[in-house]
């Protein structure tokens, strides 16, 4: 996910896509970088106030944006093709976001950061210290974007020390020049930026427009009385009845919650560290399936490590009672180093096959200059399938035979499926056996796939059914397209779901239920031979939808990244 701009990116907010997650401006996109006169929180109050009170004028906030005098906030982004690249692009910015989001993006900029466009902070041996937005980084040399919009190479054999930073390039009060009216009247420019509906759109795959179902459901909050700080995976603990996990974000801590009474009570299953706030913390977690005997659950952490991230596969073993950690050291199975603090991945499932499948993202930077999801000796940007009950020597898991590229040199053979940007959550149907994935997208495109073995997925070649770039395009290569892709309009972080299996809603049985966490809207899909035969809107949640959960029932449940757990109630809805 991200908890960025889409994390998902996709996925924000500094967060999960999160995708994520995440607003934008994140960068210096003014004129003058001198310091600007401090506002006081009451003046601030009163523009926020009259921003959100006032249109504004939308061809006067146009104007402002592209002074080169006042603000120049096109030399840093790009709006239509046109502008820099130094920050975000907000071609879709009013589609993503709302007034109040875009007006903390521009008044706290080191607050609500996109996911990936961080500040990084190189110190060189000669002593000079560089920092800027990473735009490239390979083996030989690191490419930052400073502030001015100029790319600076520094070769890697010189860096001595590097570090990103949870600060925005744009300094904060650079605002505090505008009138009320004026910051308005931006504000409203911001807004009125939307996805244009053009012919290029027109795939059967990504309707213009998505149908709202005729009869709503209902989002019911399960764990009223209890507050969960930033959750992103739910889930059932085998051999627990009424017992639930619930993995929080940065604060390192799964808890175990029990709803076997009335009012839902819980206790902690593992303290694994707290974690700083932005990208870095756990994001996944699942249980062996033979849980109940051998205690195995398997959990992953994206991390910082001397300036460099990475997302780390870890296996852990249960007490005796099944309902909290046994206290044994956890053990690390697989480390996944990571370019920047974004795409990280963190989906884990095991297979009906009992093999851990586990998704991968591209780790950036924003595009994937490098190639990173095309690349088949790199696990970045993958589907990942291993064998944990089988080990090799020296090893903590083994390639199971079957997979796609085994044999096959300077090829990982971990890997089952590739060019996914950041398959933030992922589900296996019961009954068909089909990996379902929700995969974040760049600039445009979120959208879902029906994964299978050695199948390439497009990125960065292709965003959604559109073409992206072809610098990695290779002569006689078969891209699977999507199943669905939607554009900024309807969201911009895409979270995977679950195939309806429950038995209280006989009509949405057999259909995916999935979501947008940037946007917080619930959907519903049909396809045959993957190729969609029907989609709805279902809801609004009143959180960001950052994972979905499935009980042994087969009833489904959304995860609200601000605390909240909602069971979907699809009783009175009919999907149609």
């Amino acid at each position: 996910m991200r908890f960025s701009s889409r994390c998902r990116d996709c996925s924000q907010r500094v967060t999960l896509i999160f995708i994520s997650f995440a607003i934008l401006l994140a960068s210096n996109c003014f004129a003058d970088s001198s310091p600007a006169p401090k506002l006081s929180a009451k003046q601030i109050a009163q523009l926020r106030n009259f921003a959100l009170t006032h249109q504004g004028d939308v061809v006067h906030g146009k104007t402002l944006f592209e002074d080169q005098q006042k603000l120049a906030c096109s030399k840093c982004h790009v709006v239509n093709g046109q502008g820099g690249r130094v920050g975000p692009d907000l071609s879709s910015a009013g589609d993503k976001f709302g007034r109040q989001e875009l007006i903390d993006a521009i008044v706290l900029p080191s607050a609500t950061i996109a996911v990936g466009y961080s500040t990084t902070v190189v110190k060189m041996r000669d002593g000079q210290v560089r920092e800027g937005i990473i735009k490239d980084d390979s083996a030989g040399a690191l490419v930052l974007m400073g502030a001015d919009g100029q790319a600076m190479t520094l070769p890697k054999d010189q860096i001595a020390q590097q570090r990103t930073t949870d600060t925005s390039l744009m300094p904060e009060g650079l605002y505090a020049g505008l009138k009320p009216a004026e910051f308005a009247d931006l504000i409203a420019y911001l807004s009125s930026l939307k996805t244009q509906q053009t012919a290029s759109v027109l795939h059967h795959g990504m309707p213009v427009e998505i149908p709202v179902l005729r009869q709503s459901i209902q989002l019911t909050p399960i764990n009223e009385g209890l507050r969960f700080q930033h959750p992103v995976w739910f889930s059932p603990v085998p051999g627990v009845p009424n017992g639930y996990a619930v993995v929080e974000h940065e604060t390192g801590q799964i808890w175990l919650m029990d709803r076997s009474t009335s009012t839902p009570t819980r206790s902690l299953f593992l303290q694994t560290g707290k974690y700083m706030t932005g990208t870095r913390g756990l994001l996944g977690m699942v249980f062996h399936p033979d849980y109940v005997h051998n205690r195995r659950y398997f959990i992953v952490k994206h991390l910082s490590e001397n300036g460099k991230f990475a997302s780390i596969l870890f296996e852990g073993k249960a007490a005796p009672d099944l309902r909290k950690d046994s206290g044994e050291p956890l053990r690390p199975m697989l480390h996944l180093a990571a370019v920047t603090n974004v795409h990280y991945g963190g989906g884990l499932q095991f297979g009906p096959d009992h093999m851990l499948y586990i998704g991968m993202g591209d780790t950036g930077p924003q595009g994937d200059p490098e190639g990173h999801a095309q690349n088949l000796s790199l696990l970045l940007g993958k589907m990942l399938r291993i064998d944990v009950d089988h080990p090799e020597p020296g090893k903590e898991y083994s390639v199971p035979s079957d997979n796609p590229f085994v044999g096959r040199p300077n090829v990982r053979p971990e890997i089952w499926a590739y060019g996914l940007r950041e398959p933030w959550r992922f589900s296996f149907d019961p009954v068909t056996g089909d990996l379902w994935v929700g995969d974040v997208g760049q600039d445009l495109y979120e959208e879902v796939d029906i994964v299978r073995k050695g199948e390439n997925y497009g990125w960065n070649v292709y965003e959604g059914f559109e073409p992206y770039s072809n610098k990695y395009r290779r002569e006689g290569e078969h891209f699977v397209q999507p199943i669905f892709a939607w554009t900024r309009k309807y969201g911009a972080s895409s979270t995977g779901g679950f195939v309806y299996r429950g038995k209280q809603s006989p009509s949405f049985y057999g259909v995916y239920i999935f979501g947008d966490y940037q946007n917080s809207r619930i959907f519903a899909l049909t396809q045959e031979n993957r190729v969609l035969k029907k989609v709805r809107l279902l809801a609004t949640a009143p959180q960001h939808v950052v994972s979905f959960g499935q009980d042994d029932a087969g009833e489904l449940y959304a995860v609200g990244y601000e605390g909240t757990i909602y069971h979907i109630d699809l009783s009175r809805a009919k999907f149609e």
